[in-house]
């Protein structure tokens, strides 16, 4: 029997903060004049990737966003997303059944100006 698969969430550029900067380094004068080295920020989960290694800002980028989904706090946050979005439907439903049984409401209604229970005897018509 084949599982049937399906999109739980998905992460676009919007969910990141790219940031780039001037570093020194390797590649002379270079790296000094262009802004090479960069920061990604997953801004939901917090976790940081940083290149500073390559010439090229675009080489960065790939380091960068690399070494964010490699971070120990980013695995986290994704396993815990994962967990939140995969709890099975049938289940919040059998709770939501199980809230709704008859011992469980309090029905009231309004007569006289006063708040009587559906069951109050005490209230005689």
């Amino acid at each position: 029997m084949e599982s049937k698969k399906e999109l739980l969430f998905s992460i676009t550029k919007k969910d990141f903060e790219v940031q780039t900067f001037r570093c020194g380094g390797h590649g002379g004068q270079k790296v000094n004049k262009t802004s090479s080295g960069v920061r990604i920020i997953h801004k939901e989960s917090g976790a940081i990737g940083m290149s500073t290694s390559e010439r090229s800002q675009h080489l960065n980028k790939k380091i960068a966003f690399k070494r964010l989904t490699e971070s120990q706090i980013f695995k986290l946050w994704l396993n815990k997303k994962i967990f939140e979005m995969s709890v099975d439907e049938r289940e919040i439903e059998k709770q939501a059944d199980l809230s709704m049984r008859e011992n469980n409401l309090k029905i009231e209604y309004k007569k006289n100006g006063k708040w009587i229970e559906e069951n109050d005897e005490s209230y005689v018509q």
